[in-house]
């Protein structure tokens, strides 16, 4: 990490309060009360509670980016299907007057009887040349009258399909909405049952947790040489996601006053130039994955099998990350959840990923 932006790191993190190297462990205390559950249960409970809300969270995120692409779908069929219409009243009305032309003309003598009867045989044959020059102007309105009728037809139908795919994703991102709602009660329901000292051992327990698994990682090698500088749309990035520390963490937001895990990181690269999926599993599946040891600061870690969770690589072992509900945007340890792999927003393209292999680790 360079200078100018460990000084940045840090001005941001003592005003929001947040500490950047861990704390030594405290030691954790054991249930006081007989039937008291124990602490480790109950953190393995919580982990999972917040990780299902966390995976409901990215489920729901990624409904509403195609909701808000099937949402301009529609927009467009609909401008569409009104130039359609009025390019059909257009070739109507040109249909109605030939209509018009041709019944006030019904009992004109034919061309061809015109042809003979006529004193100058070249005057009529130019006559009919005009006659014929609008007989194909009247082809071509009623073939254009016929093209516009069908254009039109296929644009309503289209419509209409499209109309109907955005009703059936606005109910399912309502469904998901619920889901996560409910998930999120699980999650305040277990901690209100806590004692507050419950809740200071699960505190405990976890960082005693999250210590053990960074010491793990950092000793392993597996961060390979940790001096790499990032690329300027990675420091640009990085600098953003550095200045919203301390802002509440929210789920389904992308800011600028509260953000989601996923939301943080689509920002912050959006700002750097470089747009990226909204999801975690989005950004997982298509950027371009790296090894471990080959972090630079700017990169993306993904964590959990499912990729349901995804923070801001900043150097020396550490993320910059919305961690959940009720928490804030902060710094921390790179192996505070189980990491699943890596991606650089601007390597190489997806195809050309070649052997580049993702590391995992598991805590």
């Amino acid at each position: 990490m360079s200078g100018r932006l460990l000084r940045l790191v840090c001005t941001a993190t003592v005003a929001a309060g947040t500490v950047l190297a861990p704390l030594p462990a405290a030691a954790v205390p054991e249930p006081q009360a007989p039937g008291q559950r124990p602490v480790a249960e109950l953190l393995t409970d919580l982990q999972s509670l917040y990780q299902g809300a966390e995976q409901a969270t990215e489920t729901y995120n990624a409904t509403e980016e195609k909701l808000k692409k099937q949402r301009a779908e529609v927009d467009r069929l609909d401008s569409e299907l009104t130039r359609a219409r009025l390019s059909l009243h257009d070739s109507r009305g040109a249909a109605g007057r030939l209509a018009r032309e041709q019944y006030q003309n019904s009992t004109a003598i034919s061309p061809y009887v015109r042809l003979l009867l006529a004193r100058d045989p070249q005057h009529a044959l130019d006559e009919g040349h005009v006659i014929g020059q609008l007989a194909r102007e009247r082809a071509e309105t009623i073939g254009r009258l016929v093209g516009t009728e069908k254009k039109s037809d296929g644009l309503a139908r289209a419509a209409r399909k499209a109309l109907d795919g955005q009703l059936t994703l606005a109910a399912r991102q309502k469904k998901e909405r619920d889901e996560v709602q409910q998930r999120l009660a699980d999650v305040e329901k277990l901690l209100t049952a806590l004692t507050p000292d419950q809740l200071t051992a699960l505190a405990a327990f976890e960082k005693t947790d999250v210590d053990k698994a960074q010491r793990k990682l950092v000793t392993s090698g597996a961060l390979g040489d940790d001096n790499r500088e990032p690329s300027r749309a990675g420091d640009r990035a990085l600098r953003y996601a550095v200045q919203q520390i301390g802002k509440p963490y929210e789920w389904g937001a992308e800011g600028p006053k509260t953000y989601d895990c996923s939301g943080l990181t689509s920002q912050a690269w959006a700002h750097a130039g470089t747009p990226i999926p909204r999801t975690s599993q989005e950004q997982w599946a298509h950027l371009p994955r790296i090894p471990l040891r080959s972090l630079r600061p700017g990169d993306l870690v993904i964590y959990f099998p499912k990729a349901t969770h995804v923070a801001l690589y900043l150097g020396d072992g550490k993320v910059v990350q919305a961690p959940r509900t009720g928490e804030k945007i902060q710094v921390s340890p790179i192996a505070t959840y189980p990491i699943l792999g890596a991606v650089r927003p601007d390597g190489r393209p997806k195809g050309a990923r070649g052997t580049a292999r993702s590391a995992t680790t598991s805590r």
